[in-house]
């Protein structure tokens, strides 16, 4: 089930069987092409029909009612109402670190420089919904947007066939402070809030997983909108050696691949001996698992156990996939990780297992896939909040400086630059 490989044998095979990229197919990009010209065109109309041919369901409205949400939280389990709260506190204090600060400072002439911190005005969070209820993903999605000050937040999610959003999402959205909840799904979706409808508003950006063709849609309104990243399948690489638990490896590496088939599970290990013990293990707790088909399938096309002389191989090989998650099942966590340089987050220590960052700990589980850790960052305050430079040259310093202003423009042949400096030069 878990393939096994000496990386000193097959370094150059592995760095290319190991990369992983975000492709959709021919029949994919045209179907959510023509769904988002759709959309453009006809507004509402689209989106309804759409969603009827989707999600099994003629919707009169596509707003989800206050009577609803009110309904879904006086009636939520108060067990699991007091863990949304707790876990929302906990994913607020940690990006509230991440608020970032305007500021403006003086030079020499008595020129003012600086750069102004805003929220945007709009965002829409789109929740994974259909098979599926993820209320962890709407907190994670809302709690950067409410710490950057969003003025006005959205919220979408698939409706099962009879028009209605699992409680357990309009519980959580209660828990966020957001009330405006919308029950459509799919590139219908995004394409209603990156370009807006007679009914829906077109918002400033778009955030949160789903499925191909919502990541293809996002990619694709790139540009009219904002958006966190393009998501692929989930990915978990674990490096460890021969302390590590055996089946604390097995659990975590089978947490990622339940998702989905095409999911990622790569163990990374200096120890033949635990190498063996996890093969093992994994083949005794296979049968015993709900989702054990699709754990199957993903371990068989994309797990494997990877053995290196050290640990400066083992940071090397976790480099090469950049994966969304990384767990250090290691005796010394910390000493080995100056060496990593890509990653979307960090586990440290055994009993820092993935499932405690999907829900819980604080820093956000919206992560690059698909090797783009390499150069996305996870979901943060940040990605709601614009920057904007602010300049105030004085007369004084113009005239110290403006002929080399007016001259690098010169350089670059671009007449009207240097003449709008030197006209001031001349008044001065």
């Amino acid at each position: 089930m878990l393939p096994l490989y000496r990386f000193a044998e097959k370094r150059s095979a592995l760095k290319e069987q190991l990369s992983r990229s975000v492709t959709y197919d021919i029949s994919v990009q045209s179907a959510v092409d023509e769904i988002l010209k759709d959309v453009r065109q006809k507004g509402d109309s689209a989106v309804l029909n759409y969603t009827e041919r989707f999600q099994g369901v003629r919707l009169k409205t596509m707003m989800v009612s206050p009577d609803e949400i009110q309904h879904a939280y006086k009636h939520a389990d108060h067990g699991f109402l007091e863990i949304l709260e707790e876990a929302y506190r906990n994913i607020i204090r940690f990006h509230q670190h991440e608020v970032e600060k305007s500021f403006f400072y003086e030079t020499d002439g008595g020129v003012i420089l600086g750069q102004r911190v805003t929220p945007m005005e709009k965002a829409m969070l789109y929740v994974p919904g259909g098979k599926a209820s993820y209320p962890s993903s709407l907190l994670m999605n809302a709690a950067p947007a409410k710490v950057a000050g969003v003025k006005d937040i959205f919220i979408t999610t698939p409706c099962d066939v009879a028009g209605e959003i699992n409680p357990d999402i309009l519980t959580a959205a209660t828990v966020a402070g957001i009330g405006s909840v919308y029950k459509i799904g799919g590139a219908q979706a995004i394409g209603a809030f990156a370009y807006g409808t007679e009914t829906i508003p077109k918002v400033d950006i778009i955030t949160g997983p789903g499925n191909k063709y919502v990541a293809l849609a996002k990619k694709q309104v790139f540009g009219h909108v904002s958006i966190d990243s393009i998501a692929g399948p989930s990915e978990v690489v674990i490096i460890a050696d021969e302390t590590a638990n055996p089946e604390f490896i097995v659990l975590d590496m089978f947490a990622q691949a339940e998702h989905d088939p095409d999911a990622s599970a790569v163990l990374i290990t200096t120890s033949e001996k635990l190498a063996a013990s996890v093969r093992e293990c994994a083949e005794t707790r296979l049968p015993t698992m709900l989702r054990r088909e699709i754990i199957a399938s993903s371990l068989q096309q994309n797990g494997a156990i990877i053995l290196v002389g050290s640990f400066e191989e083992a940071c090397e090989v976790s480099d090469m996939i950049a994966p969304e998650h990384l767990e250090l099942h290691v005796e010394h966590p910390w000493d080995i990780l100056p060496g990593i340089h890509h990653a979307g987050a960090i586990f440290m220590g055994s009993y820092s297992c993935e499932t405690v960052g999907d829900y819980f700990a604080g820093p956000n589980h919206t992560l690059p896939t698909s090797g783009t850790a390499r150069f996305f960052s996870p979901l943060s305050v940040r990605d709601f909040v614009k920057h904007t430079s602010i300049i105030s040259y004085s007369k004084q310093q113009l005239q110290s400086s403006g002929e080399k202003i007016a001259a690098f423009a010169d350089y670059e042949g671009l007449q009207a630059h240097a003449e709008a400096v030197r006209a001031r030069l001349k008044v001065l």
